[in-house]
């Protein structure tokens, strides 16, 4: 039985892809912040850290209790934390943009850092990382956002080439606007849903389940020559007009 990692367990991608792994008959543990939202993965057999991707000891403790379940190693992580923060940089505090940066980046190079020693020392694996259309389009109020999943695709570029000849895979999905939690004032009217439909070449928001079938398929499914790519999973947003 092979064995899955998901860092920020708790959000709506993370849970769907969770139980995706766990349909397939995989182990899977996961970090999250909230307990309340993880009941049911732990009711569908899924193990359960509770702390905060940004704490080593938290982090530690999920990569233990992950390489304990199934065949004795990690298969793959997916690290799933992320905020959302737009406003023009006049308006944005110092101490906020950090936040964002902290949140979205400083969290995902510390998975890279601590997941990456232990695939190391057990053979290889495959990490997926978080980034966003806001990454690669200029998208206004969007700087801080921008930013941070900037940073993470270019994290995510140089981690394949550190560790393509040992073993590990390194990727990232960059979705567009999608119907979750962490989207809903974005989405919290008719009319500013359809301003943002209006935005993306197909003319839709994205699904919670067309992100999770990707990082689905980016840890179990992925050829091993599919490393250092940044998958648009934006309608076209960031690469074509229409």
């Amino acid at each position: 039985m092979t064995s899955y990692l998901i860092v920020g367990g708790s959000s709506d991608i993370a849970i769907v892809t969770a139980k995706k792994l766990l349909e397939q008959g995989s182990a899977v543990t996961c970090l999250a912040r909230d307990e309340s939202r993880v009941e049911e993965l732990k009711s569908l057999g899924a193990e359960v850290v509770i702390g905060d991707a940004l704490d080593k000891e938290s982090v530690s403790a999920a990569i233990e209790t992950a390489s304990q379940q199934g065949d004795g190693k990690i298969s793959g992580v997916a690290h799933l934390v992320g905020s959302i923060s737009i406003r023009p940089p006049h308006a944005l505090a110092l101490d906020a943009f950090n936040e964002v940066i902290t949140t979205n980046l400083s969290s995902a190079f510390l998975t890279l850092s601590m997941c990456g020693k232990a695939m190391l020392k057990m053979g290889g694996g495959r990490m997926v990382f978080t980034s966003s259309v806001a990454g690669s389009l200029g998208l206004v109020n969007h700087e801080a956002i921008a930013a941070a999943k900037g940073g993470v695709e270019s994290m995510v570029r140089s981690a394949a080439a550190t560790y393509a000849k040992r073993g590990i895979r390194v990727n990232a999905v960059a979705p567009g606007l999608t119907d979750t939690r962490l989207a809903a004032t974005i989405l919290r009217s008719d009319a500013m849903r359809e301003a943002s439909a209006n935005m993306i070449p197909l003319k839709r928001i994205n699904e919670a389940e067309e992100i999770a079938t990707s990082i689905h398929w980016l840890l179990t499914g992925a050829p091993d020559n599919f490393t250092g790519q940044v998958m648009h999973l934006d309608g076209g947003m960031s690469q074509i007009l229409a």
